[in-house]
């Protein structure tokens, strides 16, 4: 049995709790690795190490700092299949979406390599007589990030990539679902020089996460996971002054207007309902075309794709669409919640549950479903079930489908796929959702724009990756300077207003 690793101050370090989880292959149900479960005290040698080397690192050069990501970045490319393959394995993803995850934050990191242009400051001569004002971005010092399962390569590398281009040290908490991709990303940062002890990856569960939150010398907090854990943290720690931006959950609408071509529209849901199993936190769980006669032609065009979707184990080829999800207990919540969708009346029209993979009988695969005739009401409605199931709600209006999107608890991803540029461009205006796609179905933005959530999917002021980044893991000091012109008789003993 494969024992993995913490990785501190530039070694990989075997765990000393005595705690460990099991890490899984999603396609056969075996355990194929263990993972150590951090202590606070090794949490802590961690932050330690951390805030030893940030010092010297956060008084390098930005542009000395950027070289280290352009070599990263060279890395990547280069063990770009080896990575993957490690993901997949542990993920469940296919072998194409595992690169995808890789290079989604590949894309971040080459945003960093403007550090030194997003860390210059502001000036202004003469704001007074002889005054000086001028702003500068300072590193925060240790910085920390909580990541999830279903993109162990992509949101580690949107935190720890613009955290240390800001200068900082990083903490990474990964998921101990699938950690290897995490540890072999702290190797590939140290090939490419970054100095040892400030990229530290501590393997754990609430015990390491809780250690992060009461650490005094932690400055910031990064999180992507479950709302209720978003809000857990994020309130912990605000209280404890701490700088903090979680990510919580979605339920992503996309309104299908009756002028939209429903081949494009239905090749659309397919990709974003069932891609990687569904286990993305902007995945369209919702389908909401409007009126009776969109939403019939919108689920014929979509049971004969559905029927034909291939599902199988990542080593099974390039053109399977997607794999198992990451555990057993995700298997079995998410049939749950669709035995609970037929309890509660809404119609099964493609039935997954019976779906068995012969060889792979074990595996945590679940075949891919269609609700049509969905209510506000449900559970399946209600709740992010992140798998591979697609609802369906009817909506006898444009207004009556943005108020279902607008009135859900989540606010993280929407979609519209229409013609009319008016219903367009009212829906991207009036929506209150943070990522709006028009005709695109998962609206993920390129690194150099902000990636954030509304409602309940975020909390916090800053969005991850973008010039946000370079805000949320700096902060601003400005200083007023003034140099007498001559020798000057006296002080002065009241405040006066500049002229």
């Amino acid at each position: 049995m494969l024992e993995l690793t913490h990785y501190i101050n530039g070694a990989h370090v075997k765990g000393t709790s005595g705690r460990f989880s099991d890490v899984f292959n999603p396609a056969t149900g075996e355990v194929q690795a263990k993972c150590p479960l951090a202590s606070v005290e090794e949490l802590e040698q961690a932050v330690a190490a951390a805030q030893a080397a940030q010092p010297k690192w956060g008084a390098t050069n930005p542009q000395r700092r950027a070289r280290v990501m352009m070599k990263f970045v060279d890395l990547l490319n280069r063990d770009m299949d080896k990575l993957a393959e490690a993901l997949s394995r542990e993920h469940g993803k296919t072998f194409p979406d595992a690169k995808g995850d890789i290079q989604r934050g590949l894309e971040v990191v080459e945003y960093c390599i403007g550090a030194p242009q997003m860390l210059k400051g502001e000036f202004t001569d003469s704001a007074g007589p002889g005054i000086d004002m001028y702003s500068m971005r300072q590193p925060l010092g240790v910085t920390a990030g909580i990541t999830p399962f279903n993109f162990p390569a992509m949101i580690p590398l949107w935190m720890f990539a613009p955290a240390l281009a800001c200068g900082n040290a990083f903490i990474l908490k990964p998921s101990e679902r699938d950690p290897s991709v995490p540890l072999m990303l702290a190797e590939l940062m140290e090939e490419a020089g970054l100095p040892k002890g400030l990229l530290q990856v501590v393997n754990g569960d609430k015990v390491a996460v809780d250690a992060i939150l009461h650490n005094d010398v932690i400055q910031s907090i990064g999180f992507v996971g479950s709302t209720p854990i978003a809000e857990y943290i994020y309130g912990t720690g605000c209280s404890q002054g701490k700088r903090v931006q979680c990510f919580g959950g979605a339920k992503n609408h996309m309104i299908v207007m009756p002028d939209a071509d429903m081949d494009q529209a239905a090749d659309a849901l397919i990709g974003a309902g069932y891609g990687a199993a569904g286990e993305r936190c902007m995945a369209i769980s919702v389908a909401v075309p409007v009126g009776d006669e969109t939403a019939d032609r919108l689920i014929e065009k979509l049971v004969p794709r559905i029927e034909k979707l291939k599902v199988g184990p990542y080593t099974a080829g390039d053109d399977v669409d997607y794999g198992p999800v990451v555990t057993a207990a995700a298997k079995e919540k998410i049939l749950g919640l669709v035995q609970s969708g037929i309890d509660q009346g809404a119609e099964l029209v493609v039935d997954g549950r019976d779906f068995n993979l012969q060889g792979y009988e074990d595996g945590f695969f679940v075949g891919p479903h269609l609700f049509d005739r969905v209510t506000p009401d449900m559970d399946i409605y209600q709740q992010e079930i992140f798998g591979p199931v697609l609802s369906t709600v009817r909506a006898g209006s444009y207004e009556e489908a943005l108020k279902l999107a607008m009135d859900h608890e989540m606010g993280n991803g929407t979609a519209i796929f229409t013609r009319d540029g008016d219903a367009a461009r009212d829906f991207a205006n009036r929506i209150n959702i943070g990522m709006v796609g028009i005709n695109v179905p998962i609206p993920v933005p390129l690194a150099y724009h902000t990636f954030g959530g509304w409602k309940k999917s975020a909390f916090g002021d800053l969005n991850q990756h973008g010039p946000d980044a370079f805000k949320f893991y700096t902060r601003t000091k400005t200083i007023t300077s003034r140099w007498p012109s001559g020798i000057k008789d006296g002080g002065e003993f009241n405040f006066k207003p500049m002229e």
